[in-house]
């Protein structure tokens, strides 16, 4: 079964989640982020089938995240380097690392973040430029940007009518008054 292409999406979550793929590409980006270039590399430390990574690498390529670039002529060896939108994925890794220390590590952190400049772990956290706020919690929702469509729009109002229907049921259900 192929599965479901959403580039064309409005939605940028969308949009992201199909350039980058599958967990494998995920995996790969945190390596090139921490500096692994060769095909070797990747392998060894992913432990995948050449086939798959092969697969994986040409994606990151095509699809501008990684560059391709020839450190041997003889024979043929190529080094995968990190674009500039390669590069501006490492806060979505740290975020993804950050929440799966939070959810999914019972025995505790195996991989945390270091801070060199400061010497010091580091724990991330998305912050609104304009204020310093953390955007985390019912103060930060998802609203239509300039340049959404009718249909985005008509969508997220019916969301927002829903979302307002569900928290006055659950307000004035009888559980609610306990």
């Amino acid at each position: 079964m192929q599965r479901k292409r959403v580039g064309q999406s409005e939605c940028p979550v969308a949009r992201c989640v199909d350039q980058i793929g599958d967990w494998w590409s995920i995996l790969i980006l945190r390596d090139a982020l921490q500096g692994t270039t060769r095909f070797d590399a990747f392998q060894k430390s992913l432990e995948i089938a050449p086939t798959i990574l092969t697969r994986r690498l040409k994606s990151l390529v095509d699809d501008g995240l990684l560059e391709k670039h020839r450190y041997c002529d003889h024979p043929p060896r190529e080094e995968y380097q990190l674009t500039e939108k390669g590069r501006d994925f490492q806060p979505v890794l740290f975020s993804l690392l950050a929440w799966g220390n939070k959810h999914f590590a019972p025995e505790g952190k195996s991989l945390v973040i270091f801070n060199d400049r400061s010497g010091s772990i580091a724990e991330p956290a998305l912050v609104d430029q304009e204020t310093g706020d953390i955007i985390c919690g019912p103060d930060f929702r998802l609203i239509c940007g300039p340049a959404a469509s009718t249909a985005l729009k008509e969508r997220l109002e019916r969301q927002a009518q829903e979302s307002s229907a569900n928290a006055t049921a659950r307000q004035s259900s009888p559980k609610a008054a306990n």
